[in-house]
């Protein structure tokens, strides 16, 4: 394992544990040579999944590319990075749960979004703002205007 702060091709394991239900390892490693600490995760490889896209193509579903937009969405708001992972490894789970091979990115945004509107209200937004692509601002307040009614709804369904 290179080490992310000097480069070099040895480290030890100094803690190593079960995330994920058990179907990631999160190892703590320290360099050989620097010291530096890092953390690393192994995780079972999958089947690819594939995501067809709105054009028709289809590429093999990217992680880290879904995690960086949902951060990008999230950014300046009050959401822990373990949020956002939690927010990621659930989705990834029904995708694949489905038991099919190829998923809609349309598919994707849905789940995104079903599970970041409870996560912070501003990251929805954003993330339907994009996801949407909202080409003006009534389309903007009616996706506002329905989730302040399913927000009104719920809290009334408390009383």
């Amino acid at each position: 394992m290179h080490c992310p702060h000097c480069g070099h091709n040895g480290s030890k394991v100094i803690d190593s544990r079960p995330t994920d239900d058990n179907r990631v390892i999160r190892r703590r490693r320290e360099c050989e040579n620097c010291g530096f600490r890092f953390t690393t995760f192994e995780r079972i490889e999958m089947t690819p999944l594939l995501v067809i896209k709105k054009n028709g193509t289809r590429q093999e579903f990217n992680r880290e590319k879904l995690l960086k937009g949902i951060v990008r969405s999230a950014e300046k708001r009050p959401v822990s990075m373990n949020s956002i992972t939690n927010l990621v490894d659930k989705v990834e789970n029904r995708l694949r749960s489905t038991g099919d091979s190829e998923v809609t990115s349309r598919q994707i945004g849905e789940y995104v979004m079903e599970e970041l509107v409870s996560l912070d209200q501003i990251a929805y937004i954003r993330f339907a703002s994009v996801y949407r692509q909202f080409k003006d601002m009534s389309v903007f307040y009616k996706e506002l205007k329905e989730m302040m009614e399913k927000g009104t709804n719920s809290k009334n369904e408390d009383d």
